[in-house]
């Protein structure tokens, strides 16, 4: 059976001021997530399933039917604030769903084969889904083995504000051995650093390897999804802004005993629009690749 692409798109962009999901930046408008699921496509995965919010469902459909619909298969699910297990409710504040692993969570039940996350608006490269299709065929059947795409701290950093990322530890054998997320990254002329809930900084060495949420996963990581995400709402589910975060449960299963997570490493430099300001820089790079035909300049023609 072949894998599946899970893609995270139900972010609103609020740091970026729009719709990033549909933004166009290939020169024929191709958004980046397209350059994704093209990159899945021949990599060998077999569907796309998106999670979204109603609020741009049918700008979202339009947009999908019109581009690659007829490429391969998609489906769609949802994630809004109010999805919660039977017996819990937000606080009457708060906003936002409940983070990554809350998206993936709404998965639960249609996708039942080994699966890849990725964000919609992170550039991740054609090797990438190359390592993750080639290691995702090899655990079908299989149960807690997992993956992650390792990423170079320096090759993922915007020039133009802050970024968040899952910072890894890697043993001997290549496996993750702890990850936790760190929501304040930046580059400062003396090197990279991250500001922790006090505000305090500290530094991160170059080399480290880091998250951008491309995670490749049995099904039975819903059930583990499920279980801990009750864990976390008794804990957390009253503050406004916590979030249940893909690392926050990566970590637990490590640290349990349940899970082993292999590290694909590449050196691949990541690019995305976290900003606005990031936009230019990654139209110049996707040019580039078009010039040198790792990419046509119309995808779906």
């Amino acid at each position: 059976m072949k894998p599946t692409l899970f893609v995270l798109a139900a972010g609103l962009g609020s740091r970026y001021g729009g719709l990033k999901q549909l933004d166009g930046v290939g020169p024929s408008g191709e958004t980046i997530m397209e350059y994704s699921v093209y990159d899945a496509i021949r990599a060998g995965f077999g569907r796309v399933v998106f999670v979204i919010r109603h609020s741009f469902d049918d700008a979202f459909r339009e947009f999908v039917n019109s581009r690659f619909a007829d490429k391969t298969e998609v489906v769609t699910v949802y994630q809004e604030l109010t999805y919660l297990p039977e017996g819990y409710a937000p606080a009457p504040d708060r906003e936002k769903p409940w983070g990554t692993n809350h998206a993936v969570l709404m998965a639960k039940g249609v996708i039942n084969e080994p699966f890849c996350v990725i964000n919609a608006d992170d550039f991740y490269g054609r090797e990438a889904f190359e390592l993750m299709s080639a290691f995702l065929q090899t655990i079908g059947g299989k149960t807690n083995v997992y993956s992650m795409l390792g990423y170079r701290i320096e090759n993922t950093l915007s020039e133009n504000g802050s970024v968040a990322r899952g910072v890894g530890e890697v043993d001997a054998g290549g496996y993750l051995s702890g990850i936790v997320e760190r929501t304040h990254i930046e580059k400062f002329p003396e090197g990279i650093k991250y500001k922790d809930a006090e505000g305090e900084w500290h530094d991160i060495a170059r080399g480290t390897p880091v998250s951008m949420n491309a995670w490749g996963f049995t099904p039975d990581y819903f059930d583990h999804s499920e279980r801990y995400f009750k864990s976390f709402l008794d804990e957390r589910g009253k503050e406004l802004k916590s979030e249940f975060f893909i690392p926050l449960l990566v970590n637990q299963l490590i640290r349990e005993g349940k899970s082993t997570v292999k590290v694909l490493d590449t050196v691949s430099p990541w690019f995305g629009v976290t900003y606005k300001e990031d936009k230019p820089k990654v139209m110049e790079k996707i040019a580039q690749f078009v010039k040198e035909n790792i990419y046509p300049e119309n995808l779906w023609k």
